[in-house]
Formats: structure tokens, sequence, C-alpha cells
């Protein structure tokens, strides 16, 4: 029987460290499914999904161990059934505007009141190529209920733009 796991960790950032985790799942028999990693401001981050048979999670758990040992802070949260989607559509959303606080809470908020449901989301704070303002730019995918209110949707997310002088686009 097979079990399965999100492992999360974080650490400076040096090369090698993608091939540690990923041999340390495959020494206890796992396999690495579904990952997101990143690099941000010199540390390196990241979700793995890995499934492996239950006579292994031991093994899985000395190795985290032994990483954490090594400066890189690993977790282990077993996965549970995945929910089934039921009645939700799929929504993305584009925010792009000077880079203030604020935004990502106002966004999420607008989403959590409609019990919109964030599955991937992608920021980032650049640099504008003429003026050199901070420009915030995020792409949003998430699952919106089919008995939510997309025109009042619409209309929270055009509120929220013209207050803190952003674009949101609703595809």
């Amino acid at each position: 029987m097979h079990t399965s796991f999100i492992i999360t960790f974080i650490g400076d950032d040096r090369p090698g460290l993608v091939e540690q985790l990923s041999a340390a799942i495959e020494q206890c028999g796992g396999n690495w499914h579904e990952s997101r990693l990143a690099q941000l401001e010199g540390k390196f981050a990241g979700l793995v999904h890995v499934s492996l048979p239950q006579t292994g999670c031991r093994a899985l758990e000395d190795a985290v161990a032994r990483l954490s040992a090594e400066g890189l802070s690993v977790t282990m949260t077993p996965t549970g059934e995945a929910a089934a989607p039921g009645g939700a559509r799929s929504v993305c959303l584009s925010v792009i505007g000077p880079d203030r606080p604020g935004i990502v809470r106002e966004v999420s908020r607008a989403l959590a009141q409609r019990q919109i449901n964030v599955v991937e989301m992608d920021s980032a704070v650049s640099s504008a190529p003429m003026s050199a303002e901070m420009i915030f730019s995020a792409r949003i995918e998430a699952q919106i209920p089919d008995s939510a209110d997309l025109a009042e949707l619409q209309e929270n997310l055009e509120e929220i733009a013209n207050n803190m002088t952003l674009e949101i686009d609703l595809e």
C-alpha cells in the first residue's frame, strides 16, 4: 500500500538542493509527482507531492531529519482524499499596478467573501522600464462556485482597482 505526502522546504539557495531532496525521496522508494519550486530573496523554497510505500515512511522521515540538520527546513504533511470540485468553474485573474501594501489582501478578501478558492497564485514586483516605479503583478487561478454572481464580483474588483490604481482582469 502506498501513502502520499506534501513535503515543504526552504533553505539558503545553493546548487544541489533539489538533487539532495530528490535523492532522499528516491532512496526511500518514493516517487516525486508534482512540485512548485522557486528562488525568493536568496532562499529556495518548494512544495513537492510524493508517494511511497508505507514501509518507506520512517526512512523518509529520517532522511528529512538529516536534511534539516544540514540547514534545510523540511516538513512532511500526509495528504488526504482530494475533494471533488462539484459545481465550480475555473477563472483567472490578472492584477497589475503600482506596488503598495494591501493589494493581495483586498483581492483575496473579495474572492474569499464569495467562497472562491484560490488554486494557484504567482506574483512579483518589478521595476517599470521607463519610470523605475515598482510595479506589482499577479496571476491568480481560482475555482468559483456555479452559484457565484460574476457581474457582482467584477463590480467589486473594479472598485478595488479604482481605489488602488490597479488593472484587474477577470477571465
